[in-house]
């Protein structure tokens, strides 16, 4: 090999520190390692905690070979390079080290394996890689000692890029699990005022009963979360939760939306159309903004809530359905009867369990709770740095009235995080109206007691909701248990399916389950 060649070999070599996908550099570093040992057959190894898997292989049968984890009690020649961190040359037929196991499904076997240790700077070995000359006269590989030097060289530099793509891919995937973990707070409710709280315990007492639900606030207060809620904590869990709003559509549609038709009910009908009540039968609907369901419809749905019947559009005779309401309104729906706009029979079928949700400007010490917990969902979703608030911005949006209530806060976080490169929040980066709104003087913002956090991924559906911030004096590891723990549950414990669900490969989520140590019960 002439001197441009070895010098273009290896500036070949160090280009693969450009690659941070792993498993195209190992393919490429090993193609490229088989190449000048003129061979066909190899294979990249990984010193892991049950022993020493196979993350690549080339040649025939390779499929055979990748994804193999040889166990460090058995005798092999990976596992002596990287324990020894010394290249061995061997003859598999001779040698006591080569695991001969390995190659038993194998129609072609190895005549003569070169090992070579895989290097990070500090000279800690990571893993290995083989070299295998399968010809039976053993010719191929050059086993001249400048070349295996020239050979380890390339494979020093070959490595620390290796090395550094695996370190980068572990990174992404922990990173991802956290992102994963931590977006699982989404649906969260999060507060701990008392008017606040009062609220979530007629939630908690009203979710294991059958009866309509009527949650009255102003808009943006989070109506629907807590429909969802009730529906989440009831033993209608498992059966659908439908939403209609019934402010956005005409009539006509509502009610065919609603309660569905037969073919040929009006022009355009031209097949059977389920409604609303009868696909969540078993299940839980949510009507928000019933105060604006025109008056012609509430007869019909007082028929449904009173004997859970419905009568599709068209049809000459009625189903039965089981389901339970949950209604919701931002109006006064006692004055909307003073003046006709409300049957007064339908409020009262639906207001059995009625609960009123405060205003924001009724919580101000969980504005900086939200605006905290919004932040870490958000620049989660949006892929930006964490931000945090200024002492002085912080108290302008705790005196600010939010006449949006939460939807307002939750807008103004994603504009913040999208529209400012600062990671601290000052007062000059709040939209004007927040500034310039001449809001009535409010005490200061207490110190917040720890928060109140209810997530669906994290929550046991079947007891009450518990004071506590998941992630409060929690490490990286305690994290990472507890999400592990959730995947297996949500997979039957089945380890394939749980990896999945992770996105993460298997054999690494098994491993983190061993160093984790978590068995089944």
């Amino acid at each position: 090999m002439t001197m441009t060649t070895r010098d273009n070999t290896l500036k070949l070599f160090k280009s693969f520190s450009d690659e941070l996908d792993l498993e195209k550099l190992q393919f490429k570093f090993l193609s490229a390692l088989l190449g000048l040992q003129n061979v066909e057959r190899g294979s990249i190894w990984i010193k892991a905690e049950e022993g020493y898997y196979c993350v690549e292989a080339v040649g025939p049968q390779s499929e055979e070979i990748k994804g193999v984890t040889v166990a460090r009690d058995q005798p092999s020649l990976v596992g002596w390079v990287i324990e020894n961190g010394k290249m061995a040359i061997a003859d598999p037929e001779k040698d006591n080290r080569h695991f001969k196991q390995i190659e038993e499904n194998l129609e072609v076997k190895s005549r003569l394996i070169l090992t070579f240790p895989l290097l990070l700077k500090d000279n800690k070995v990571y893993g290995a890689v083989q070299l295998i000359d399968t010809t039976p006269e053993k010719y191929r590989i050059n086993l001249d000692k400048s070349y295996l030097e020239y050979i380890q060289d390339l494979v020093d530099t070959g490595a620390n890029a290796l090395g550094n793509a695996i370190a980068f891919t572990q990174q992404r995937n922990e990173a991802q699990l956290l992102r994963q973990t931590l977006l699982r707070t989404e649906g969260a409710i999060v507060g701990h005022e008392p008017c606040f709280m009062q609220a979530m315990d007629l939630i908690k007492s009203y979710a294991n009963s059958d009866f309509p639900v009527l949650i009255t606030g102003e808009s943006g207060t989070g109506k629907e979360l807590m429909a969802d809620r009730i529906h989440k904590l009831s033993s209608r869990r498992d059966k659908p939760f439908l939403v209609q709003n019934c402010s956005t559509i005409p009539e006509t549609l509502l009610e065919s939306e609603l309660f569905g038709y037969k073919k040929g009910a009006f022009s355009g009908a031209l097949k059977d159309k389920v409604g609303l009540f009868e696909a969540a039968d078993g299940g839980t609907v949510f009507l928000d903004e019933i105060g604006d369901m025109p008056i012609n419809l509430q007869a019909s749905i007082l028929r449904v809530v009173q004997n859970n019947e419905i009568k599709p559009l068209g049809s000459t005779s009625v189903k039965k359905v089981d389901i339970r309401v949950v209604s919701a309104t931002n109006i006064d729906i006692k004055k909307a009867i003073e003046k006709e706009q409300f049957r007064a029979d339908l409020f009262y079928r639906l207001s059995v369990l009625p609960v009123q949700l405060p205003p924001l400007r009724e919580r101000r010490n969980d504005i900086p709770l939200l605006l905290n917990h919004f932040i870490k969902v958000e620049s989660l979703k949006l892929e930006v740095p964490y931000k945090a608030f200024s002492d002085q911005a912080m108290q302008v949006l705790v005196n600010h009235n939010w006449p949006g209530n939460i939807r307002e806060l939750e807008n103004l976080v994603r504009y913040l995080l999208v529209s400012t490169n600062e990671t601290i929040i000052s007062v000059d980066k709040l939209p004007k109206n927040f500034t310039e709104a001449a809001s009535a003087p409010v005490p200061q913002v207490r110190t917040a007691p720890p928060l109140r956090l209810v997530s669906d991924s994290m929550m046991n559906l079947s007891t009450p909701v518990e004071s506590v911030d998941p992630f409060l004096n929690m490490t990286w590891e305690d994290v990472e248990r507890k999400y592990a723990n959730y995947v297996l549950s949500k997979n039957g414990w089945n380890v394939s399916k749980a990896s999945k669900t992770a996105g993460v490969n298997r054999s690494t989520f098994a491993s983190r389950l061993r160093k984790l140590n978590i068995t089944r019960d």
